[in-house]
């Protein structure tokens, strides 16, 4: 089994990534370990608690359920994954039923934060784009997705994302084994990697 962890900014284009590897993997070969997955039960919250919670610090990650069912994976166990909602700001009842593979990849904003868990990978990857370019793509995304305004999406980006990013997210830049400029974009460096996966797999 390779574990592959799979970091970056938000909308720094880590989706991207994932789906260019799985791409290039054959089929059924691969399953993705959202962290978005992994944030805290917030049930017992009031929904003003759950909405005033900074979900890009590091204490809003579950980082025990999620390194004990990547540990589980690893051990060739199926593990009943979480699922998150934005819109409610709290885990949901439903779980996702998940199989161990050939290659288990890790993403989210902060799965090279944590070293028990960045001690798990094979493989540690750092997609490094632009602010300004994260800063379209969650406009983009949060006023499609998740009803924001772009005033709403800009003032937390300078408050809380800008802030936890250069705190929390862009050190860890320095555990990558390799780093992806550009996210989505960046091609040829996508291509080097899926390469270089299927290698490694095989």
């Amino acid at each position: 089994m390779t574990i592959i962890g799979i970091a970056g900014g938000t909308g720094s284009g880590k989706t991207t990534v994932v789906r260019k590897i799985v791409e290039a993997l054959p089929p059924h070969h691969v399953v993705v370990v959202p962290q978005d997955s992994y944030y805290n039960d917030t049930s017992a919250m009031t929904e003003e608690e759950r909405h005033a919670i900074n979900f890009d610090h590091p204490d809003a990650f579950d980082w025990k359920l999620l390194i004990r069912q990547v540990s589980e994976l690893r051990a060739g166990k199926s593990i009943e994954q979480p699922t998150y909602s934005y819109l409610l700001c709290n885990r949901l009842k439903e779980t996702v039923h998940i199989e161990p593979h050939p290659v288990i990849i890790i993403e989210g904003i902060m799965t090279l934060l944590n070293k028990k868990l960045r001690d798990m990978m094979d493989l540690k990857i750092y997609v490094d784009t632009d602010s300004d370019e994260r800063l379209i793509r969650n406009i983009q995304r949060d006023v499609i997705e998740r009803g924001r305004t772009v005033d709403m999406v800009i003032d937390r980006y300078l408050k809380v994302l800008k802030p936890m990013h250069e705190q929390f997210i862009e050190p860890t830049k320095k555990y990558a084994d390799l780093i992806i400029p550009q996210g989505g974009e960046n091609h040829t460096g996508i291509d080097i990697l899926c390469k270089y996966i299927e290698g490694v797999v095989k």
